[in-house]
């Protein structure tokens, strides 16, 4: 079974999140950095991961992006926070 993530971006401000689910994050990652046909992160330059999370499952995966995208921005920043408390930019390869 092939690995699935959600993950979130965010800009250089730290102000605004785009909440994704793929099933190859290095390259949904390169996608958004050369603004490959996504509106939000061009206008909102959401380019820098900053947490992610993986499934086996890609069903698991999507009900977790829905979930997230329905949080608060606060719990949002709560959990980024538990595993990435200075909200650095991740590196994935």
């Amino acid at each position: 079974m092939k690995i699935s993530f959600i993950y979130i971006l965010t800009n250089k401000y730290r102000t605004t999140f785009y909440i994704g689910v793929t099933n190859d994050l290095s390259k949904r990652l390169v996608e958004h950095a050369e603004d490959l046909g996504l509106v939000f992160t061009k206008k909102y330059q959401t380019i820098d991961l900053i947490y992610y999370e993986e499934f086996s499952d890609i069903k698991q995966a999507i009900t977790r992006e829905k979930q997230l995208k329905n949080w608060h921005k606060e719990w949002k920043l709560n959990l980024i926070k538990e595993l990435n408390p200075t909200l650095e930019t991740l590196e994935y390869l």
